[in-house]
């Protein structure tokens, strides 16, 4: 199938979510953009979050790995399950009983403004770098597959391509969102269950006997069971919880449309069934993965990782596929991106801003700032993703996972610390201690071979960092009847 063809279905998905943008985005204000009017339906969040959670990495990555990890990712999968729970019982009554717009206002309500900005700033950078890589994957994919051949170049496929999630999202924010992303969350699923049949008929094998040969080829191992080695299976469980309790449960894009939802009852439906609906996807994921692994076998392939899945799909499967593939592929990247670029507008409009708090800010004006740092945030993630083209990285989720371990370790234990402790702490000093503790965790990192010996520290870095993070907290502070600052 030529490029031409391909870039034409490209412009063709993007006018239907236009369309949609359109129809929902009507009537929209500030509050419309933030969280919705709190008026989203719970189901359409919890099924539009599969695809915010999961992103191109994930329909990328996950199966490209399974060659190298096997079906190691579920044990992760599996703390995912545990920290949607906790974030459904633990968080979120919180967000509602707080009745927050942006979560980060907790920070200031429990230890002060000068944590609240420190969180918001952590967030930032998160979301910023994580969003920006799974942006990099996928648009990378693209380029390869449809722009090279028409000589455009990766700077301008990146400008397009935001350009794009900036038109659909520019008015309606949250509220187009939750619509969009379910749009998009059924065209991605629908490609993986298309294409796995796809090739179980090309190979003429059914599920079992395809799953017989992957044991065979030692692609379904599921735990590790050596203690000393990163992929334990209780290091990559708790790292899962943790994961999901800062990548989702602390994390402004995530809980933005969660609490868009009306009741708080419902905003749990959403987030338990998100829970099981997860385990199910990643596993199908993982099995698609095994598929593409005895398939590139069967028909010798060299491809591996991130460049597994795209070479069967646009060289080894007729073109109606690699149709299905290219929909499903943009399907996966924009519900990353635009919910990415909402949430950072949201956090920076609310808590650096400090739009909320400013009584001499019309409607109008409110309205004017959020669109312009609505731009801004645009062009920093077109900037970014020009750094990650230089790095190159063949497999991108490990590289996410582990900037997450630096950027999300903080907020842990910010969070862990304000909920679990009724300690003051000293408020002008608490960004030396989210600073300080992703440095020390760089160094135990860098040199954990001399410092652990053969136990390998994995994912599981994250937590380290939040529990470095909670003791630098209790050194500057006090007990509630004690504090004098």
């Amino acid at each position: 199938m030529s490029a031409t063809t391909l870039l034409v279905i490209v412009f063709a998905y993007f006018a239907l979510l236009l369309i949609v943008s359109w129809r929902t985005g009507r009537g929209s204000n500030n509050e419309s953009f933030f969280i919705g009017n709190r008026r989203s339906n719970w189901m359409l969040v919890a099924f539009g979050m599969i695809g915010t959670s999961l992103s191109g990495v994930t329909f990328v990555s996950v199966p490209g790995a399974v060659g190298h990890d096997a079906f190691g990712y579920l044990q992760i999968t599996l703390g995912y399950m545990i920290g949607y729970i906790t974030i459904a019982f633990v968080l979120l009554p919180l967000y509602y009983r707080l009745k927050l717009t942006s979560i980060y206002g907790y920070l200031e309500k429990r230890m002060g403004m000068t944590s609240y900005k420190t969180g918001s700033l952590f967030f930032i950078v998160s979301r910023w770098v994580g969003a920006t890589a799974r942006l990099y994957l996928v648009v990378n994919i693209l380029q390869m597959i449809i722009l090279d051949k028409l000589n455009v170049p990766f700077w301008l496929t990146t400008a397009i391509i935001l350009i794009m999630i900036i038109l659909y999202t520019y008015e309606g924010g949250v509220k187009t969102i939750v619509w969009t992303d379910t749009l998009q969350t059924t065209c991605m699923l629908l490609g993986l269950i298309i294409c796995s049949i796809y090739m179980l008929h090309h190979m003429n094998i059914g599920v079992h006997e395809s799953l017989l040969e992957m044991r065979v080829k030692g692609l379904t191992r599921i735990f590790g069971t050596d203690v000393d080695s990163k992929n334990f299976f209780v290091k990559q469980i708790l790292a899962g919880a943790f994961i999901t309790i800062t990548m989702t449960g602390i994390d402004q894009e995530m809980m933005q449309k969660s609490i868009s939802v009306t009741r708080l009852k419902d905003s749990q439906k959403n987030m338990v069934s998100l829970a099981f609906i997860m385990l199910i996807v990643i596993g199908l994921f993982l099995y698609m993965g095994g598929l593409l692994h005895l398939y590139g076998a069967q028909e010798h392939l060299s491809a591996t990782g991130d460049q597994l899945f795209p070479t069967i799909a646009l060289e080894h499967m007729p073109p109606v596929l690699s149709i299905v593939f290219i929909i499903a592929l943009i399907s996966a990247l924009f519900p990353s991106a635009d919910g990415a670029m909402t949430a950072l507008t949201s956090s920076i409009c609310i808590d650096i801003l400090g739009m909320k708090r400013r009584g001499d800010w019309t409607e109008q004006q409110q309205k004017s700032i959020r669109k312009k740092t609505h731009l801004w945030v645009a062009l920093s993630f077109m900037l970014l993703t020009l750094v990650f083209k230089l790095i190159n990285d063949n497999s991108m989720i490990g590289v996410i996972l582990k900037l997450a371990g630096y950027t999300y370790g903080p907020l842990l234990g910010l969070f862990a610390f304000g909920i679990f402790s009724r300690r003051i702490v000293k408020d002008k000093l608490v960004p030396y201690i989210c600073f300080g503790a992703p440095i020390i965790c760089f160094f135990i990192d860098y040199y954990q071979k001399y410092i652990f010996g053969d136990f390998e520290i994995g994912l599981e870095l994250i937590a380290i960092n939040g529990l470095i993070t909670w003791f630098g907290l209790w050194l500057i502070s006090k007990r509630e009847k004690d504090a004098t600052f």
